[in-house]
């Protein structure tokens, strides 16, 4: 197939926010083509944050993170197929077969297919009371778990495992927060910040059980009855919620001969191995042309934003995915954007500006040569264009005036 002329079929398989972005995009930029959307869940293509923020805490309905209503796909020529699961992609033939026993041509293919929740492997991890949280139906099971007099184990300390203990909290729940690091978001934090996340579910009361790894967890029957650490310690709890991550599901394309590595390998415009198939969102191990090496974000903005670099892609033009990583999340009083990228095994090396105390501050991280790697900005807002921009200007920049609340971000100046 010559992958230069413009597809009369385009296949997106993946029902979460990146595959109806990808046909949204599609259809923006033109595209009359046949176009269908494999979706494994049954429910209309939703996003995926509110399922531990708004939706979990019961502050909006499921309906609000609908990404299109139902007339959309109608409306713009859309085969949407609720429900179906492709399994398998024949390159060869350009097709794929789907779980109703259906084969569907494609010019060309998008996958979407999002991640998985990593599984815990100790004893009565299958049992009725544990859950993880991916999913719509997840977060519906597991806030019917919440309320006054219910007990809580949240497994992990990440940004989702904290997220849920927030939204349990709030509803009246006791919750313990099982860690195997010394704080909470350790790794992806470091240590003083990791600290002010650690301090803000212990002054809302959740018991922070750190360094500390399950031996079990325990039962009457097949129902949970709680957890038994390590060190013998049992806490007793109704539900247990397991967040120890994620691994991108990337079966249907290493089964189809794509390179896959932490992830589908993609080049800068989301294209594959194969010319004629592209990846977003969760799965797509981007060449970042900006950052220089290859990286892979699992957060809503880039499943959000990717689908219209893949689409522009697709037909035709040079489009490439230079934008940086961004994430947020809300847990209590505590809003926080962060947006840029500390690769692994860098010093860690934050200056704040603002009060670490009144939860009113900006984090940034320094390479070693003084250059702007990212920025954290807590219950301070506006201000995520500026620290983009000095990210971008890739020169080492003053580190008082970082520091300096009365030095505006645009005026910060380079060291030479």
């Amino acid at each position: 197939m010559d992958s230069t002329r413009e597809p009369k079929s385009i296949v997106i398989v993946g029902g979460g926010l990146g595959g109806a972005k990808t046909a949204g995009a599609l259809r923006e930029l033109g595209y009359t083509g046949a176009l269908t959307l494999f979706a494994a869940e049954p429910h209309l293509p939703y996003e995926r944050p509110p399922l531990s923020k708004g939706y979990l805490l019961g502050q909006s309905p499921i309906e609000d993170a609908t990404v299109y209503p139902r007339e959309w796909y109608e409306e713009h020529d859309v085969d949407l197929r609720l429900g179906t699961r492709v399994e398998a992609i024949d390159p060869g033939a350009h097709q794929v077969r789907a779980s109703d026993g259906s084969t569907t041509a494609y010019d060309r293919l998008v996958l979407a297919t999002g991640a998985v929740p990593r599984k815990l492997p100790i004893a009565g991890a299958d049992s009725a009371g544990v859950h993880y949280l991916r999913t719509q139906d997840d977060a519906a099971r597991i806030r019917e778990t919440f309320g006054e007099g219910r007990r809580l184990v949240v497994v992990g300390g990440g940004w989702i495992g904290l997220e849920v203990a927030a939204a349990a909290r709030a509803a009246g729940t006791d919750v313990t927060v099982v860690e195997a690091a010394e704080l909470c978001l350790h790794g992806v934090l470091g240590t003083i910040l990791a600290t002010v996340f650690t301090e803000l579910h212990e002054r809302n009361g959740v018991h922070l059980q750190l360094s500390a790894r399950l031996a079990e967890i325990t039962t009457d029957g097949e129902r949970v009855t709680g957890v038994r650490l390590e060190g013998g310690e049992t806490i007793p709890a109704e539900t247990v919620v397991v967040g120890i991550g994620v691994t991108p599901d990337v079966s249907l394309a290493a089964a189809a001969g794509l390179e896959v590595d932490n992830g589908v390998l993609v080049d800068a415009s989301l294209r594959t191995s194969d010319p004629d198939i592209y990846a977003v969102g969760d799965i797509a191990n981007v060449d970042h042309p900006v950052l220089g090496e290859r990286i892979r974000v699992e957060h809503w903005a880039t499943a959000l934003n990717q689908p219209a670099v893949a689409a522009a892609a697709i037909l035709g033009e040079d489009a490439r995915w230079t934008e940086l990583p961004y994430f947020y999340t809300d847990q209590y009083d505590l809003g926080m954007e962060y947006i840029g990228h500390v690769p692994a095994g860098t010093p860690d090396d934050v200056v704040i500006r603002g009060d670490l105390a009144t939860l009113e501050f900006i984090a940034f991280w320094l390479a070693p040569d003084g250059r702007l790697l990212a920025g954290m900005n807590v219950n301070v807002w506006d201000v995520v264009d500026d620290i983009k921009a000095l990210i971008l200007r890739g020169e080492p920049v003053h580190r008082d005036q970082l520091r300096d609340p009365d030095t505006p971000l645009d005026q910060i100046g380079a060291t030479t």
